[in-house]
């Protein structure tokens, strides 16, 4: 397949965006590899500072394609109570000639509710500030001159914040987050000299999952993703994963849209199957942790790009020397 046709079909999803008013947020198939993304109660669920990075190439082949980037450091302030995490994190996306960088402080409180300290409720929020840009030496206009297409970078800078909550305990985890609470579903942008930029869409998110032993030398763990805007369809990301002697997890997940209830201006007549994925990861140390996963499409885009790459890197700071810090598997 040419370039051509390549940038063409990209700019095709852009021009279908632009219909929506809509951008989606950031998507990765390691979710839970970099939990503080998805929800800011995840901070200090680990109870050590760890810091995550993660790289997601999409669509591999097509120009212009999404490319992601976040990086993440949370931990608990007092390691006695662990009541308290707080974390960081910073995300930059790249689709076309758009681009949207962001920047949250993270506060969670944690509730204990067992003498144990193995089960705990969590409250988050996060508060920070999204830069919308789009490049206009990235774009080539239809007609000379166009005045709509700005002849260098324009950016606008906004204050948003999330909110979450989180249960985990040695088997079982659930959490719900609203992303992107300043922003609503028509969202767009206006800069200083009268260009366009989309805001991204406010989203609900749903997780979950179980952990089941199988043997002694090996672990199953079921969970799931659910993502809305109540504008698209419903993403569901389904998930399973077996680890071996606690430190090779091996997984694949299937990605999908439905349709939960009758949304206004929803487009019919599209494939509901997104991709399906392979995942690894390693338990390197006790302290670093690597991850890697490739998705392959199952629709249209099939035909016009080369899979999805994901890598996440994961180092723990503080050692479990002279307290107890029971194993987290999620």
């Amino acid at each position: 397949m040419g370039n051509f046709t390549k940038q063409g079909f990209l700019l095709l999803l852009l021009f279908y965006g632009f219909n929506a008013f809509a951008q989606q947020t950031v998507q990765f198939s390691q979710y839970l590899f970099n939990g503080l993304a998805v929800n800011p109660a995840y901070a200090g669920y680990r109870e050590e500072w760890n810091a995550c990075l993660s790289y997601r190439m999409q669509w591999a082949g097509v120009n212009g394609a999404p490319r992601t980037a976040v990086a993440s450091f949370d931990g608990v302030t007092d390691v006695s109570e662990k009541r308290v995490g707080l974390g960081f994190i910073a995300i930059s996306d790249r689709l076309g000639a758009q681009s949207t960088s962001s920047f949250y402080g993270n506060y969670a409180y944690r509730l204990q509710i067992d003498d144990e300290e193995q089960r705990r409720l969590t409250f988050g929020i996060a508060f920070g500030v999204t830069q919308y840009g789009i490049d206009g030496t990235r774009l080539v206009a239809v007609e000379p001159n166009d005045i709509s297409i700005p002849r260098g970078a324009e950016n606008k800078i906004y204050p948003d914040f999330r909110i979450g909550v989180y249960y985990a305990d040695p088997r079982y985890f659930i959490g719900v987050s609203i992303l992107d609470m300043f922003s609503s579903a028509r969202d767009q942008i206006t800069t200083d000299n009268n260009y366009k930029i989309l805001k991204q869409v406010r989203h609900v998110y749903l997780s979950g999952g179980a952990l089941f032993r199988l043997s002694a030398a090996m672990d199953i763990k079921p969970t799931f993703l659910i993502k809305d805007d109540f504008n698209g369809p419903t993403d569901i990301d389904l998930n399973a994963s077996l680890l071996i002697h606690k430190t090779v997890w091996i997984g694949t997940a299937y990605r999908m849209g439905v349709k939960l209830w009758n949304k206004a201006g929803l487009q019919t007549g599209l494939d509901q199957r997104n991709a399906i994925a392979a995942i690894a990861q390693v338990l390197v140390s006790d302290r670093f942790k690597v991850g890697y996963s490739y998705d392959y499409s199952l629709n249209a885009l099939a035909n016009y790009q080369q899979g999805s790459h994901e890598i996440s890197l994961s180092l723990a700071f503080s050692g479990r020397n002279n307290r107890t810090v029971h194993a987290k598997f999620f």
